[in-house]
């Protein structure tokens, strides 16, 4: 699979459920071409430490964010590159840099070689936060791309699941993060939407969300278990003073 390694882009995400995925697919038609691979299988390894400083951080929103995974397009074996991700978010526009590796070299992969900027940002990363996997998510994709340019893209997550433990990129089985989620719709760009795409979401309804799959792991399924000296005292005093 031949994929770019460097991105600059907003994404915004929509909830979606299989009717408007449906009808929307449809008014897409004309303007849109799935990628070649069809729906495929997305495993995402996300590293933090044990604080979970990277997600706390995150969570508190600013201007400035970022977040280490490591990334397979359906299951790994020995010699299938997996992709070494480090993803930033500065004021809403995110910026990805990526470099791909053998999944039987990460065994022994240090992170402290810097031959290239990615190399740089990654060894800078886990030089600053004692990182290691905590989340695995998988997730089947479609994407598509205008047929125009490409530059315009479209993503249709299903089935996201995750596991705490077995952290391993050879293995896509998991819980549901969010089963009330039927398809997490991902649009992808740098400009304003095409009007044609404009008129397909008001005639589908599609309502915008706020959704992180790692964030929504934490929260859900981490957060309740650890304890309030784990915590910044407003993050804390956010999650646990409408329970109280």
């Amino acid at each position: 699979m031949k994929l770019s390694n460097i991105f600059q882009r907003k994404e915004i995400k929509y909830a979606l459920n299989y009717q408007q995925l449906e009808q929307l697919q449809k008014l897409m038609d004309k303007y849109m071409s799935a990628d070649q691979y069809g729906q495929h299988t997305i495993l995402s390894l996300y590293y933090d430490d044990d604080a979970y400083s990277l997600i706390k951080a995150a969570l508190e929103k600013p201007s400035y964010r970022e977040k280490f995974r490591i990334r397979s397009y359906g299951a790994a074996s020995a010699e299938k590159s997996v992709f070494l991700e480090i993803k930033k978010k500065i004021n809403g526009i995110v910026y990805k840099r990526r470099m791909a590796i053998q999944h039987q070299d990460l065994i022994h992969r240090t992170f402290t070689e810097k031959e290239s900027q990615t190399e740089k940002e990654i060894s800078y990363l886990f030089s600053r936060f004692d990182l290691e996997p905590k989340v695995l998510l998988a997730y089947e994709r479609t994407a598509f791309a205008d047929k125009e340019t490409g530059d315009f893209r479209i993503t249709f997550d299903e089935n996201i699941r995750f596991r705490l433990q077995n952290l391993v990129l050879t293995n896509a089985q998991g819980q549901r993060v969010a089963p009330e989620i039927d398809v997490l719709m991902e649009v992808k760009a740098l400009g304003a939407y095409p009007l044609w795409f404009s008129h397909a979401l008001c005639e589908i309804n599609a309502k915008k969300i706020s959704f992180s799959k790692f964030a929504t792991v934490f929260k859900r399924y981490i957060l309740p278990n650890l304890s309030k000296k784990q915590l910044p005292e407003q993050l804390y005093l956010n999650t646990y003073k409408k329970s109280a």
